[in-house]
């Protein structure tokens, strides 16, 4: 954007001084900038979850409550564990046993193999001792997997985190009994969320085109990474539901908040200049505007949106004219003319 310095003569109202500051001034100027449509939209949890029992007790100690935060693989409820323990420990004597049945088996087999190589001993009698052996092989086979069944349900009696995140309700109390399947604790993060829009269905095919939105989260815009929008429409509603996701990180969002989110569905020329030039007196909001004639005088404007460092004049100036850039300045000098 072309700047210049100019001399002028300031003005207060009729009053004139023949002061000659400096002031730097800029053109009022038209650009063509995105034309958004703002939609209510609703904060999720990309990650939400409950987590049940996978093994029957009775819960022992609750480590975390309503609005704790818990680390991921962090435990979070221990059930007694002692039948499940006493499994695991038949399961291991079971192991050792068939260790020791298939070991026999080996003997066996190797002692037939080797009267049979000399002649002394018969087929029938080779055949029934690879059985023994692949038997017992088998055996064991099957008591490890026991034992790893078995290990499985004492890990079971202590319930960790599965990711990050804030507990949200908690289903059970100390002492308690509980059976596989029953709710635990139920959880969400705040590291990955994501908003949902709905959207009506002659905005749909413009954001499905542009594909460009952001999310405003109090004074800051946060640019999701993905915008993705549902093929279907709803029936009762007809509307299109969008999912835009965030990037990682905290932004003043929760679960369950509205938002405004703000949809390109086209372009719009819009007269833009620098915020920094506003001049802002209680309610009124204006500029300095240097005229043809040396004159400088604020005039109060009406105001849009902000794109960045500037904002739109919706009112109150037109394209081309010149705006002073420092107000403080310009002010200073319009007061002392008058």
């Amino acid at each position: 954007m072309l700047m210049r310095t100019v001399t002028l003569l300031l003005a207060a109202g009729p009053a004139l001084v023949n002061a000659q500051p400096a002031l730097e001034t800029l053109p009022a100027v038209t650009e063509t900038t995105p034309l958004e449509q703002l939609f209510d939209g609703t904060v999720e949890a990309v990650n939400q979850a409950t987590v049940s029992a996978q093994t029957s007790g009775r819960i022992s100690e609750i480590l975390f409550d309503v609005d704790d935060y818990v680390e991921a693989g962090t435990v979070i409820v221990r059930f007694t564990s002692v039948e499940q323990r006493a499994a695991l420990e038949r399961a291991r004597s079971s192991l050792r046993e068939a260790e020791a049945r298939r070991i026999q088996a080996e003997s066996e087999y190797q002692r037939t193999r080797a009267l049979y190589d000399a002649g002394s001993g018969s087929e029938r009698e080779l055949n029934a001792a690879v059985a023994a052996r692949d038997s017992a092989r088998a055996r064991v086979e099957a008591a490890q997997a026991a034992v790893q069944s078995a290990q499985q349900q004492v890990d079971y009696t202590e319930v960790k985190a599965p990711y990050p995140g804030i507990v949200t309700r908690r289903s059970v109390e100390v002492g308690e009994a509980v059976s596989p399947g029953q709710p635990l604790m139920s959880g969400l993060s705040l590291d990955q969320l994501r908003v949902v829009v709905d959207l009506p269905q002659e905005v749909a095919a413009a954001v499905r085109s542009m594909k460009k939105a952001r999310v405003v989260a109090g004074d800051t815009s946060v640019e999701p990474t993905r915008i993705t929008v549902f093929p279907f429409a709803d029936r009762a509603t007809n509307t299109f539901q969008v999912r835009l996701d965030l990037p990682e990180g905290q932004y003043g969002l929760y679960p369950g908040m509205f938002v405004k989110t703000a949809f390109v569905v086209g372009q719009a020329d819009r007269l833009l200049i620098p915020e920094s030039s506003l001049v802002r007196r209680s309610e009124m909001t204006g500029v300095y505007v240097a005229y043809p004639d040396g004159e400088v005088r604020l005039r109060q404007l009406r105001l849009g949106p902000s794109f960045g460092q500037r904002v739109e004049v919706l009112a109150g100036l037109e394209a081309g004219e010149q705006i002073v850039t420092d107000p403080v300045a310009a002010g200073i000098f319009v007061k002392a003319g008058g």
